[in-house]
């Protein structure tokens, strides 16, 4: 098998160490959750972005960087700073084409990629009863797309239905008994508010390129043919953590019946992904599966999938210009098939299927027909589903192992030889000295995700290999030089390469480095590799106007120095070929301020201030050289 060495290392390592390990097959992790973890009112941290889909169960679940999930099973206390709460009042309820998935899609255009940041999202109001619980986690994981630090519903009824169907009705009754702590205080005051009627939502979709670009369905085939977007769907995705219910499976199965039963298929491709090993088991019994493969589906194993790059795609050529349509929670440029001409759009599954059949953009289920077999026009009927199995769920495959009792003899093997598996060694500790002349690598223009960082896709083989991984290193960046990704000038040398083997070369000649970044720089994926590389091939610096919140602390905790321009138009005055050295760090403190002395080529200067958000514990992270570092000087 070819991840076998991985998953023998993961299912050791947890053997030893007394940690459960769900098995290839399982499924994604935020629905292995939601069946299992979460319950309303428990605070739990997981080391990715759309870990608050258990939000969708009354739950705190917040997204973190590895690091701090060591802390906290080392015994460490985890810390956030207090997050301002933007409350989202619904009203109305929910019926027709609209679904769940149009609610977070409507919120990520009126907040945006970076609207919610440094805030809990708390939705409330009469409408909330109207949304299945499934329906909640899918507004709640996807609020990982406006920066928020968590979202969260209020506990109901529709939070103990599922629990019982989940085999957790000892935990519904506790729910009931403490369900006054599990809402909103009344008279309570948010940071801000917005409302939406539910009533009167339509359904959206939201793309190309960035999640937030929000448009009415009936609005979008107009929208596309204004700006030049491809209109013929090539592919149509649902499934994913964010949409992979068995009320998503049925509502999408509703549609496609409907279709056969005309004499048609889907004219685009499509494919299905079920959330968990459950969910999968539960909709071939129902005859679910069925309906979407007869209707030209293909249903994918219980993974990310194509969602986070996993796609060998082979229908259009890299480069192509095309369309495809996700129910996805992410659409970032080459995200989900390394083609930066793609064109994605997220939306809910109901209507991606209606896409795929229709095979356009420029194709309105509400309102439009299409042509049955037989040659007689007729409309789409809304889609329906039930929110749970009538028979209760098919839990499938048993996929989770234990950790034994006892564990002495468990040896966790990793081959000194290994292409995929590399022990971490310590970074340096700080010298004590101020960082001086550090060269940019490169001055990334625009937006920079995770994704643009450290790319998904074929690298997630490397991830438990610093240095093979390191190869990714932001190579999806665009350098403000020449606007081409990848393709940076070698200061050393003159001449150009990619980011990572410059990088490289400036390592091996004792040269550290800066990347100068833009607004909300590491947004996305909580992907820990985005600041180990930096640190591993040489990099002390990563200054920008302004950061996304897990990626700020992941750096933190690898020993950088994730700093932002006190004034942004700073920015402006940076060249690709500029030193800068900071200042300052002898007295590196809380509130404190450090000067950016950036040296240009011609001989001139100028003198910058940069603004940090290190805490007294941060500050000894980065004297140490890493959280990790840290955490050993203190045994």
């Amino acid at each position: 098998m070819l991840n076998q060495e991985v998953y023998n290392f993961l299912a050791t390592a947890g053997a030893k160490y007394g940690v459960g390990f769900w098995k290839p097959g399982s499924g994604i992790i935020h629905q292995i959750i939601l069946e299992n973890y979460a319950y309303p009112g428990v605070l739990l941290i997981g080391t990715d972005s759309h870990t608050p889909n258990g939000g969708g169960l009354g739950s705190i679940c917040i997204g973190v960087g590895g690091a701090d999930a060591v802390d906290v099973m080392a015994g460490i206390p985890w810390e956030l700073k207090c997050p301002n709460v933007i409350g989202v009042k619904l009203t109305g309820s929910l019926s027709g084409w609209t679904s769940p998935k149009d609610v977070i899609l409507k919120v990520a255009g009126i907040l945006t990629v970076k609207g919610g940041t440094g805030a809990i999202v708390e939705y409330h109001g009469p409408g909330v009863d109207s949304i299945s619980c499934t329906g909640m986690a899918t507004i709640c994981n996807m609020g990982a797309e406006i920066g928020a630090t968590t979202s969260v519903f209020p506990y109901n009824h529709r939070m103990k239905t599922y629990l019982n169907k989940t085999g957790r009705a000892d935990i519904a009754a506790l729910a009931d008994e403490h369900k006054d702590d599990l809402v909103p205080d009344k008279g309570c005051k948010y940071d801000q508010v917005i409302e939406i009627n539910l009533s009167e939502l339509k359904p959206h979709i939201n793309g190309p390129f960035t999640p937030d670009l929000a448009h009415p369905v009936s609005e979008i085939g107009a929208v596309a043919e204004k700006n030049g977007w491809p209109l013929e769907v090539k592919v149509g995705l649902i499934g994913s953590c964010t949409n992979s219910s068995y009320e998503d499976m049925g509502r999408a199965a509703s549609l496609a019946k409907q279709a056969l039963d005309k004499g048609l298929k889907c004219k685009a491709a499509f494919t299905v992904t079920p959330g968990s090993e459950q969910i999968r088991a539960t909709i071939e019994r129902d005859g679910f599966s069925k309906i979407l493969r007869d209707v030209g589906g293909v249903v994918l194993a219980n993974a990310c999938g194509p969602c986070i790059g996993q796609w060998d795609r082979k229908d259009v050529k890299m480069g192509e210009k095309n369309t495809i349509v996700t129910s996805y929670n992410r659409n970032f440029t080459s995200r989900n098939d390394a083609n930066p001409a793609t064109h994605a759009f997220v939306t809910s599954p109901e209507i991606v299927t209606a896409l795929a059949i229709a095979g356009t953009l420029k194709f309105d289920p509400e309102t439009d027909y299409l042509t049955a077999a037989n040659g007689e026009k007729f409309k789409l009927e809304p889609p329906n589903g039930d929110e749970l199995p009538a028979r209760d769920f098919d839990p499938g495959q048993d996929t989770y192992q234990h950790p034994p009792a006892e564990s002495g003899s468990v040896m966790v093997d990793v081959s000194p030889t290994s292409t995929r598996l590399q022990l971490l060694e310590p970074f340096d500790k700080w010298n004590g000295k101020d960082l001086e002349d550090l060269q940019v690598l490169i001055k990334v223009k625009g937006k920079c995700t995770t994704d643009h960082i450290s790319a998904a896709g074929p690298w997630l083989k490397f991830r438990g290999h610093l240095d093979n991984i390191s190869n990714n290193m932001l190579i999806g960046a665009i350098n403000i030089e020449n606007d081409a990704v990848n393709k940076i000038k070698n200061r050393l040398t003159g001449e150009y390469g990619g980011v990572p083997d410059v990088a490289r070369h400036y390592k091996a000649n004792g040269l550290s480095w800066v990347v100068v970044g833009d607004d909300n720089y590491g947004e996305g994926s909580s992907r820990e590799h985005a600041a180990l590389e930096p640190r591993h091939l040489g990099g002390r610096v990563i200054l920008v106007k302004s950061f996304a919140r897990i990626h700020e602390t992941n750096l933190k905790k690898q020993g950088m120095l994730p700093l932002t321009f006190t004034d942004p138009t700073d920015y402006d005055k940076i060249r690709p070929d500029d030193k800068i050295s900071i200042t300052g760090l002898a007295t590196f403190a809380p509130g404190k301020p450090l000067k950016g002395v950036v040296k240009h080529g011609d001989g001139s200067q100028d003198i910058i201030t940069l603004n940090h958000t290190f805490n007294e514990n941060q500050v000894e992270w980065f004297h140490a050289g890493s959280a990790l570092n840290r955490m050993k000087e203190l045994q």
